[in-house]
């Protein structure tokens, strides 16, 4: 003979049943790629910064500033972004940090990489014409790849 639940012993296993259900699309949540909510970047520490000079600014050069987009993706949320200017390491960028690099006029090469990618290069040219930007963003794809891309502002 089947045992019956009362109403309360019904209501609590409804109740279990939610909660593992909403547990379940959070832990999944947390799995997708797909970007936070939009806050302010935050520089990256001086103490972070590998090869000086590329990000003091000076007569002639230009302000370049490289971005990590900001993500939930629990996976790429902790790795570093390592950074290069013209093959030189210069820096890495955790989760919604940016860098403002002073570059003189012309064409350079970005790179980023991670322990797990190789190194992706941008050609990027640099220049005071207020028509272009000089914005770039690192993002991580679906297949948790790194990217690099020029940005409007």
């Amino acid at each position: 003979m089947p045992m019956r639940l009362s109403c309360r012993g019904r209501a609590a296993r409804c109740a279990a049943s939610a909660a593992c259900v909403a547990l379940s699309v959070l832990t999944l949540a947390g799995c997708a790629s797909t970007p936070a909510e939009p806050v302010p970047f935050k520089p990256v520490p001086a103490e972070r910064i590998v090869r000086q000079g590329y990000t003091q600014p000076g007569p002639g050069l230009v302000a370049v500033d490289v971005r990590r987009e900001r993500s939930r993706d629990v996976i790429v949320r902790f790795r570093d972004a390592l950074v290069y200017i013209d093959g030189e390491r210069v820096t890495d960028l955790m989760n919604g940090e940016h860098v403002v690099f002073y570059l003189p006029p012309g064409t350079h090469r970005i790179g980023v990489s991670t322990q797990f990618d190789p190194v992706i290069e941008l050609n990027f040219i640099v220049t005071a014409d207020p028509r272009y930007t000089n914005r770039a963003s690192v993002t991580f794809n679906d297949d948790h790849r790194i990217g690099l891309q020029r940005v409007a502002q």
